[in-house]
């Protein structure tokens, strides 16, 4: 056995490399230097770990090898746009990357600061920066910078001058190469707040300029919700999503209204995607509240899926006992109708149709009464279950007019509130919702 020291710049020069050969990289892994020799045998590529080096310490690392072997990685797996990293080199390879990133930062910003002094002498033989010089240093930047983020992905200051460089470019091969760069960083970091903000600032910059923003911004949802599959409750990935509905055309809206609705039905508890549903009815009521009429939907159709998505909430809720997201969701529903019918009373088509208070009080008081029922089991979200419809309940007469207190207290279930409320301490809600009752007996 032939034993050679792998210094940490040759390990950041192997990175590169791999990064430089195959930029369709797509996904990136951190494993163990045990789970080489298994991936390697998937793709019938020969590994030369020895078992002395993995004892070694990570600042004596040791590549191991037959003589005469090929010089291919022990530390890189890659392959099918796919690389894997051993957790043996992370230390010494971020270390390296780090170092390798700032001094070229700092003998870029030195060059820049000098191509500006040049701009600004009269004399042409004045001794400066050479363009071509600035593009040789904004090349190692970028490469840099890039090995840098995937080994540190909230290294904010490299994603920041990959900004400043691609900003000075102004070609949208590179923009496309950033979203590429933070799909990767994403795919081991999902929840990287870093990415997400990059991808953002991509799409703000190609918005006026790209002329298939349409399709990148379809692509661009699809994308998340795949990263949501895989990590649950990515509050980050759902607010991407949310924040690329202003940049949709009416007919991608309802699309994705009507796409996300399985998604949603089969992840109850994540609050973000009923979140995300709710950002998408708005911009349907921005645009008709706008333009009085959108090409792709109607007033009276728009009130259609409001229905729609109210019935199915209540689907959901007597399905999916004591989910407080799918309450929630019911009570943005509830403001929104409220919100919408008042703006359409004064057209005379619309408001018997939206506007008939009396019987979505009555369909909401009949929404609670079955969910105050608790079966005499030791299943806890029955409880919640009646905790939730009565704080739903309380939290709507404070929202509905008058005839809504009127109502409820004629119900036969009325008494039922208070026992709920007071089981979770929320007796000064009673109190509160007491009162507003008799300023309405006072104003009868």
């Amino acid at each position: 056995m032939v034993g050679a020291t792998i210094n940490p710049s040759h390990l950041l020069s192997q990175l590169t490399d791999i990064l430089d050969s195959d930029p369709s990289i797509d996904e990136v892994g951190f494993i163990h230097p045990s789970q080489f020799a298994s991936l390697n045998k998937e793709v019938h590529i020969p590994t030369y770990l020895s078992s002395e080096a993995l004892s070694q310490p990570r600042d004596e690392i040791t590549e191991s090898k037959p003589a005469g072997a090929s010089s291919y990685n022990t530390f890189f797996w890659h392959s099918e746009h796919k690389l894997g990293i051993s957790t043996l080199v992370l230390v010494p390879l971020y270390n390296a990357a780090k170092d390798a990133f700032m001094n070229v930062l700092k003998r870029y910003r030195t060059l820049s600061d000098s191509h500006v002094q040049k701009d600004k002498l009269v004399d042409n033989n004045a001794s400066a920066c050479p363009a071509s010089f600035l593009d040789i240093m904004e090349s190692e930047l970028m490469k840099h910078s890039k090995a840098l983020v995937i080994l540190s992905c909230d290294f904010g200051t490299a994603w920041n001058f990959r900004k400043l460089v691609v900003s000075k470019k102004q070609l949208l091969q590179m923009y496309m190469d950033e979203l590429l760069l933070s799909t990767l960083v994403l795919s081991y970091s999902p929840k990287s707040e870093r990415a997400w903000s990059h991808r953002r600032w991509v799409i703000k910059m190609i918005a006026g300029e790209c002329p298939n923003l349409q399709e990148i911004v379809e692509t661009e949802s699809e994308f998340v919700k795949t990263v949501a599959e895989n990590s649950k409750m990515n509050y980050r990935a759902w607010n991407h999503r949310c924040w690329l509905v202003s940049y949709m055309l009416d007919s991608q809206v309802l699309r994705e209204l009507q796409n996300s609705r399985d998604w949603a039905g089969l992840h109850v508890a994540d609050n973000s995607c009923f979140h995300y549903r709710a950002r998408l009815l708005l911009r349907i009521t921005e645009n008709l509240r706008n333009n009085h009429a959108s090409d792709a939907l109607s007033r009276a159709q728009f009130h259609q899926m409001w229905k729609d998505e109210l019935d199915w909430v209540g689907v959901l809720i007597k399905r999916y006992v004591g989910r407080e997201a799918l309450w929630l969701h019911r009570r943005f529903l509830s403001l929104l109708w409220m919100k919408y019918s008042y703006s359409a009373i004064d057209d005379q088509s619309l408001s018997s149709e939206i506007c008939d208070i009396n019987m979505f009080i009555t369909d909401e008081l009949k929404l609670f009464h079955s969910c105050t029922i608790i079966p005499d089991n030791d299943f806890g979200d029955f409880q919640a279950q009646a905790t939730y419809s009565a704080t739903y309940i309380m939290w709507l007469a404070k929202q509905m007019p008058e005839s809504f207190g009127a109502e409820l207290q004629r119900c036969s279930w009325y008494e039922d509130l208070k026992s709920l409320l007071d089981e979770v301490g929320k007796s000064c809600l009673w109190d509160s919702f007491t009162a507003s009752c008799k300023n309405i007996r006072s104003f009868q």
